[in-house]
């Protein structure tokens, strides 16, 4: 393999990277965390939080594939993807039941003799800025479990050495943490907008997101647990 050609396959690892970010899974699972941000900074600690803990779960995992030599079991690679189904129904269910019990609603408030519409929550939400590194960061991790098997096969295939493959590992991670970071920035200003112009259609667009996020889990778990054979019994 020539240097330049190594070079454009490193190259080519960031741009699958940032590529990966954008994934269905990925966006959806992001977008039901930042639809409750009301602060785009908020949102893109989100973005980085998910992708530093995808970052360390693939090069955690493909160090340990790339330095043994080993082949991650289909089964186990199976088993990362249901999970990521459920985390996706889990995420989903409560926007979802936000918008039909309507708990969260609207209250007439008056500050510096000014008054304004806030939308308000009699449901108790203790550690809610630790929230926005803590969650994304392990459900980032969960996604990195489950995409670590194909990258690292990709990997084994086409770098030269160890050493090598890790770099490449790196600068995918490097890729996906900057490609869910602009993500995160961006769909976080419609539901910034909207909670600050129409607190009512915010609440709807968050249970959208979070119908999205079910039906997206519902169809992984389906297509791992039945379409895949994982749930069924071996013949």
């Amino acid at each position: 393999m020539t240097e330049m050609t190594l070079l454009t396959g490193l190259f080519l690892g960031f741009l699958l990277g940032v590529r990966h970010a954008l994934d269905a899974d990925h966006v959806v699972a992001v977008t039901t965390i930042v639809s409750r941000s009301r602060s785009i900074l908020r949102a893109l600690v989100a973005g980085l939080s998910w992708g530093m803990g995808h970052t360390f779960t693939i090069l955690a995992a493909g160090t340990i594939v790339l330095v043994f030599n080993l082949t991650i079991p289909d089964k186990l690679v199976l088993s990362a993807e249901f999970a990521i189904g459920l985390i996706l129904v889990l995420l989903g269910v409560p926007l979802v039941k936000q918008l039909v019990s309507k708990k969260a609603h609207i209250h007439l408030h008056e500050h510096e003799a000014k008054q304004h519409l806030h939308p308000h929550s009699h449901e108790a939400a203790p550690n809610h800025r630790h929230q926005h590194i803590r969650r994304p960061l392990l459900i980032g991790m969960a996604h990195g479990l489950a995409g670590s098997g194909a990258l690292t096969v990709l990997v084994l295939g086409t770098m030269p050495s160890v050493a090598y493959g890790v770099f490449f590992l790196l600068l995918f991670g490097i890729g996906s943490i900057l490609g869910m970071v602009i993500f995160s920035g961006v769909i976080s200003f419609p539901f910034k907008l909207t909670a600050r112009v129409s607190p009512r259609f915010n609440l709807w667009i968050q249970g959208i997101a979070g119908l999205a996020s079910i039906a997206l889990g519902l169809f992984i778990l389906w297509e791992t647990g039945f379409a895949s054979g994982l749930l069924l019994p071996v013949a």
